[in-house]
């Protein structure tokens, strides 16, 4: 029988697994739909299959931190948002990297707002990490894309929605806590879709974009693909974390990466050249690093 630490690393196995795949897929969908488009749609059927699972068997948690629910799917939306963005216009492999920056926000902000001590080790970890965004970016002599600087705060926002996890975890159903997610992912995008029918700048179109119907049966096909992948990794992620320790899951989380590059090259995507795969290879071991610390 697996338990506690095994266990929560068994689950985010999975996830990452299944989280890669919904990568790839949402890479895919990428030539048809918007970012915001494909997050509106991952959400709304993940939200159908949540409900389902909630009214076949009800919660018996107690609840009562309602504001950091709420957070939790917004610093999630705005998450997944910026992710799949990234996604659809850069490597799927350097967009997953990007986002799993997240555990050197983490270190960075328990700093500066909980006063938490940051010795060698994690300054190290903290600069190795930088390097590697550096390498992976190629910002000399260039403009950083904008792609790769919402990567990043893509992941400042994942580690803010992972926090919120930790906090509420004992009070709400894991499917619940999904749920507040995905049903973030469904209304604001609405709004969104709404500005976006009178007010669209070129330079927003990964926040502003009008809603398109998919017509194909691929893109339909796809989409019900993404929300069954999707819902089952959120769902592991969450039960992940509520049953291991966090330093361990996250570790253990790490090997998106190279399901990612593996997906990614079979989609098209050119090997990473010796600059990118070094800074992929130090941004792991700066996680790695914070984690163990």
């Amino acid at each position: 029988m697996i338990r506690g630490i095994h266990k929560g690393a068994v689950y985010i196995f999975f996830s990452a697994l299944l989280s890669a795949l919904n990568g790839a897929v949402a890479k895919i969908l990428g030539d048809d739909l918007s970012a915001l488009e494909i997050v509106f749609f991952r959400n709304l059927f993940g939200v159908v299959l949540i409900l389902t699972a909630l009214r076949i068997t009800p919660s018996s948690h107690q609840g009562g931190e309602l504001k950091l629910l709420i957070l939790r799917g917004l610093f999630g939306f705005s998450a997944m948002l910026l992710f799949f963005y990234t996604i659809t216009t850069i490597p799927l492999a350097e967009a997953v990297t990007l986002n799993k920056t997240s555990p050197l926000f983490v270190a960075i902000l328990a700093f500066f707002l909980l006063g938490e001590r940051l010795d060698f080790k994690g300054v190290f970890s903290l600069l190795i990490g930088f390097f590697g965004v550096v390498l992976i970016t190629k910002p000399f002599g260039m403009e950083v894309g904008l792609p790769h600087l919402l990567g990043l705060i893509g992941g400042f926002l994942a580690a803010a929605a992972y926090t919120t996890i930790g906090k509420i975890k004992d009070i709400y159903d894991s499917r619940v806590i999904v749920l507040s997610f995905m049903g973030t992912g469904v209304v604001v995008p609405l709004l969104l879709f709404a500005i976006a029918h009178f007010y669209a700048p070129e330079n927003l179109d990964f926040l502003l974009s009008p809603f398109i119907m998919p017509t194909t049966s691929k893109s339909w096909l796809l989409l019900v693909l993404m929300a069954i992948t999707a819902t089952l990794s959120q769902w592991l992620l969450t039960k992940a974390y509520s049953s291991g320790k966090a330093g361990i899951v996250g570790i253990v989380s790490y090997i998106i990466i190279p399901f990612s590059l593996f997906f990614g090259v079979m989609l098209g995507d050119n090997i990473p050249d010796l600059p990118t795969m070094i800074g992929i290879v130090l941004i792991i071991i700066a996680g790695l690093m914070v984690r163990k610390g």
